[in-house]
């Protein structure tokens, strides 16, 4: 893959990590594949490495590439074939009193004050749950492509914060953190609501989701997002039990 620029063309290679405990499942054993070089990954090369299965944190870009596993699937929604069930538009109509607002990538004390909390609530212990201020910096607010905050609020008072990556086809949902402490709002299940409305109004197909892991419970919900549709063997597809009528089957 290259980057062109300017009539030149920088190369984009592509290194495996060393294997490091995985994250999501125990007692596994994680690998990643990681694009560099970072500043040559402009935003019509990461769309194409996203569509790939790639994701983003912060500056680098990578994708699993474990040896023996391939729990992590790359999954999208595609906005037009979108059908909320019962419960999701139960939260979308109690949370819409949330306002929300894009902001530029710029350190905020209070959302790293949220971010800290929602860290050590929901992965205590996890690797970053202690995460310092230039931590959350390097992760949240370094991007090299056209990436956005979108903080929602509700009576004045921050309730969550979403980082968003706008892509040629769609969003990509990078990484959300809210309040914990507030369960009745569902705000996790809000967000994704409110990223496919986002998407729709700007004309963009999808949004991208990162991976679905069926065993992870902090992972799997994204199934309960319908109709999906994952990445294997380089093409995009319905999962079986998500394919729409009267669809072909691949996108």
């Amino acid at each position: 893959m290259s980057h062109r620029e300017a009539g030149q063309v920088a190369a984009i290679h592509f290194y495996a990590t060393a294997p490091y405990p995985c994250s999501y499942l125990p007692e596994r054993m994680a690998r990643s594949q990681v694009a560099i070089p970072a500043e040559a990954i402009d935003a019509g090369v990461y769309g194409q490495l996203v569509r790939l299965g790639f994701r983003r944190s912060g500056l680098y870009t990578y994708r699993p590439y474990c040896d023996t596993c391939q729990a992590c699937i790359p999954v999208r929604l595609p906005v037009a074939d979108f059908q909320p069930n019962r419960t999701q538009r139960r939260i979308w109509k109690r949370a819409s009193a949330l306002q929300a607002r894009w902001l530029p990538l710029q350190f905020d004390a209070e959302h790293y004050a949220l971010y800290r909390l929602y860290q050590q609530t929901r992965h205590a212990g996890g690797g970053m749950s202690e995460d310092d201020a230039q931590q959350y910096s390097e992760f949240i607010l370094k991007s090299g492509v056209d990436s956005q905050l979108v903080e929602f609020r509700l009576d004045g008072e921050l309730k969550m914060v979403s980082l968003v990556d706008r892509l040629a086809d769609g969003l990509s949902a990078v990484y959300t953190f809210y309040d914990p402490d507030d369960s009745q709002m569902s705000l996790g299940v809000y967000n994704v609501l409110w990223q496919v409305e986002q998407a729709r109004q700007l004309g963009l197909g999808y949004v991208y989701l990162g991976y679905w892991i069926a065993e992870c419970r902090k992972m799997a919900y994204k199934s309960g997002y319908r109709p999906l549709q994952m990445l294997r063997a380089g093409r995009w597809q319905w999962l079986p039990e998500h394919m729409p009528r009267q669809a072909g089957g691949t996108k």
